[in-house]
């Protein structure tokens, strides 16, 4: 039996733990080969154990997001290797502190945008040629509630997330004639070590898990999926516009 996206080339970001690891071994056990990136060797190891264990393939790439010229390098890999790319997951980021706006330091405020808004933006520049090599592109980028909510002490992670919003509507405005697709998809509280990072006194448990959203996440990454410019919303399990109903 033919899997749904064999011969697919797949690229997740963060894919060492977390909503990225689910995702990527998601889309393996689904047939593509996945180009794996994160920063820890060693979780990509583990994720390269459990692909193949399911019967699929990877391709393990250590390398940091905010390395713009190793994205780069990335790129031109692809094309020499693959020719295209099929399916782009941006997932990877980080939360930042949690604290007051007058007590976060330029430093770790730089960080959280050059991870969370500058290096998709990098991976938009450098991925979209090898996206316009397949029949059915598909790119979904990992967002969050806080983009929109602004919610207090949280906001380089919410102005880095919003940042985010309107680069991924931006792009997905610019391929809207073209056979990419281009989504948000906000996953809501999960049982991520981000999370608990952020919420120290909450109870994963009462969580769902990174492997409950990444079977979300697939069906959107198929050349089946033709909504564009759209954002999931786990929590609700809704689709929703980018631009509400005037």
């Amino acid at each position: 039996m033919t899997k749904p996206l064999a011969s697919r080339i797949a690229l997740v970001t963060g894919a060492s733990r977390g909503i990225g690891h689910a995702t990527a071994l998601a889309l393996a056990k689904a047939g593509a080969h996945v180009i794996a990136v994160a920063r820890t060797q060693g979780g990509l190891e583990e994720l390269d154990d459990a692909i193949t264990a399911a019967g699929g393939s990877a391709t393990l790439v250590p390398l940091n997001m905010t390395d713009s010229d190793g994205i780069a390098r990335l790129g031109a890999a692809l094309h020499e290797r693959h020719g295209k790319l099929d399916i782009l997951v941006g997932n990877a980021g980080i939360a930042g502190p949690s604290s007051p706006l007058g007590h976060v330091d330029l430093k770790p405020w730089t960080d959280v945008i050059a991870v969370n808004v500058t290096a998709n933006f990098q991976l938009i520049r450098c991925m979209e040629p090898l996206l316009r090599q397949s029949d059915a592109g598909r790119a979904v980028f990992i967002t969050s509630g806080v983009a929109s909510k602004a919610s207090a002490y949280l906001g380089p992670y919410a102005a880095s997330k919003a940042a985010l919003d309107t680069l991924v509507r931006v792009w997905a405005a610019e391929t809207a004639i073209t056979p990419i697709r281009v989504n948000l998809f906000s996953p809501g509280p999960i049982r991520t070590r981000m999370r608990a990072q952020v919420f120290p006194g909450e109870d994963p448990m009462t969580l769902d898990t990174p492997e409950q959203v990444a079977e979300y996440i697939v069906p959107m990454c198929a050349p089946s999926w033709t909504e564009s410019g759209k954002l999931y919303d786990y929590k609700s399990r809704t689709l929703m516009s980018f631009h509400p109903p005037a």
